[in-house]
């Protein structure tokens, strides 16, 4: 691919997880986003990033003395921001908010572009306060600066896109302002519509439909989302509610899926949408150099002790443990990892559903688990997930842990030190799970169901497990019954055997699973694949999903 000739693509995302000091991203998807930019700057690939500098952050999550989670929001400054001298004006419900941007320049040719509202002169100064705090009306003022903000201010500073790439259905507005735009230099509305959507991408995520984001019209109006479209133009594009995900399958001509299963899960989730874009599906990739262990891909390739490699991961997980829970977990006792964002279609405590099965296992030093992950500050049942996990590690001090406040750190320890990684979500509601791949490029050994990424590269038993054999079931607690009874079978059948009596197959798993993944779910395969199927106007894309069989 020809660096010179590539487009150049403006990507809008409401968070970016680049470093873990810098509090700009709550998950997942900013972790993606912070890979992309990344990935940019290394392979010298034209992107600008467009996002917002936030001023709290995401919440810091602590457990309370009650052994509940509790969220704290600090005020954050960064001195490495450089001040690009360019202030923008939104309209908010009818006042006039200045954005002041500010630049990111450590990505050279992939810079990031992150504005402001907190400036004296705002009364609205609280909006780019804190990330994903509340719905209604704070989200849409949010988004009205990331996504008319985000456009005035590359137009400000003489930055002419070729293609806008909203990742996930918040910069939506985006393309509202392009319309704008569009329809300022005397195209009609239809005009200004299709001439937008010729230069909009999407990246749609979570098939959960609660994740997918809708407003009630009037108040998009209210708020002056809208920008200047009509109450009708509005309902053409969104519908009613306004969704945000319609919205943006409608204003772009081309979306993709982050995973194959998840195109076909999306493609029959947004199957009722009129004029919407085709779906098709590029598996998201991971940032080696952020989150591998080198000298474990070394080792893999026959440059060192691969075992050893890992038990110094291992070992440094350890250690931060007893640090920060005072727990000394035992190297020799085979330890699971399990961090994610705490919500209930990501079951953290499946495991524990049969006691008389995984607590002998505990008791008897045959296993331990160590879990993380946040629970948005609104999400009560998230909370409470978290606090029954705390509880059980209060009943097995040496077997379970629970690392509060989870965030990049923890995330890197975990996915290097961990022996297996477990993923469980309530099938097909995993989008992708970005941190599957990190465990296995780092030898730890996916114990998964087969949702997101797994689903396309699980060997079982060569380069990992998968346990469910895909069910699905529009029963919460019969999918829940049938995944814990087929999690058990695998894991004392298969996992627990093969760590403490075939050590050898043990890590020749581990080979295989790095072998297996590191350039397939690479970052790099993911930006040629948006290249070449997303960007490039006139590719001849293959739409269609890759069928996943199981």
């Amino acid at each position: 691919m020809n660096q010179h000739t590539l487009p150049k693509v403006a990507y809008f995302c409401m968070e970016y997880g680049l470093d873990p000091s810098f509090h700009i991203y709550a998950g997942g998807l900013g972790i993606l986003a912070g890979d992309y930019l990344k990935a940019a700057k290394e392979y010298d690939m034209p992107v600008i990033g467009v996002g917002i500098r936030w001023r709290q952050g995401y919440t810091h999550q602590e457990i309370g003395q009650d052994l509940k989670p509790y969220d704290i929001f600090y005020d954050y400054e960064y001195d490495f921001l450089k001040d690009t001298g360019v202030k923008v004006t939104v309209q908010v419900h009818n006042r006039q908010v200045i954005c002041k941007v500010w630049k990111v320049d450590a990505f050279g040719n992939a810079p990031l572009y992150l504005l402001d509202t907190y400036l004296p002169e705002n009364e609205n100064s609280w909006i780019t306060g804190q990330l994903y705090g509340r719905m209604g009306e704070e989200r849409i003022a949010q988004e009205i600066v990331l996504g008319i903000g985000g456009v005035k201010a590359l137009k400000a500073m003489g930055i002419q896109p070729d293609v806008y790439h909203f990742n996930e259905g918040h910069a939506v507005l985006a393309g509202f302002e392009l319309i704008r735009q569009n329809m300022a230099a005397g195209m009609s509305f239809d005009k200004a519509l299709e001439a937008a959507r010729d230069k909009i991408v999407f990246t749609t995520h979570t098939p959960v439909i609660e994740g997918n984001e809708s407003h009630p019209l009037n108040q998009m109006m209210y708020m002056g989302a809208n920008n200047t479209l009509s109450y009708e133009q509005l309902y053409a594009i969104g519908g009613s509610p306004f969704n945000m995900t319609v919205a943006a399958l409608r204003l772009s001509r081309i979306s993709n899926a982050v995973s194959q299963l998840h195109c076909q899960t999306a493609n029959d989730m947004w199957k009722h949408v009129s004029n919407r874009s085709e779906i098709i599906g590029i598996t998201n990739g991971i940032h080696i150099p952020t989150w591998v262990d080198n000298n474990m891909l070394l080792a893999a390739e026959g440059h060192g002790d691969l075992w050893e490699c890992h038990m110094i991961n291992k070992m440094k997980l350890i250690r931060f443990i007893k640090e920060k829970t005072g727990v000394i977990l035992d190297p020799d006792v085979l330890l699971i990892g399990f961090g994610r964002r705490a919500t209930a279609y990501k079951r953290h405590d499946l495991i524990f559903r049969d006691p008389n099965i995984i607590f002998p296992l505990l008791r008897d030093k045959k296993l331990q688990i160590v879990f993380s992950g946040k629970a948005h500050p609104l999400d009560n049942v998230g909370k409470e997930i978290i606090t029954n996990i705390v509880k059980i590690s209060k009943q097995f001090p040496e077997s379970v842990v629970f690392l509060e406040n989870y965030d990049m750190n923890i995330g890197r320890l975990l996915t290097r030190g961990a022996d297996v990684w477990l993923n469980n979500p309530r099938r097909p509601m995993e989008a992708c799970g970005t941190s599957g791949m990190k465990a296995a490029m780092n030898g730890v050994l996916n114990l998964s169901i087969l949702d997101g990424w797994w689903a396309e590269a699980c060997e079982h038993g060569v380069n990992g497990w998968q346990f469910g054999d895909g069910f699905t079931h529009p029963s919460p607690a019969i999918q829940d019954s049938h995944d814990s009874k087929a999690l058990y079978q695998v894991l004392l059948d298969e996992v627990i055997p093969t760590y403490y009596h075939n050590r050898q197959k043990w890590i020749d798993m581990m080979r295989n699973s790095i072998l297996s993944t590191k350039d397939r779910f690479n970052i790099k395969r993911m930006m040629d694949e948006y290249f070449s199927r997303m960007y490039f106007k006139n590719s001849q894309t293959d739409r269609s999903c890759k069928k996943i069989s199981i």
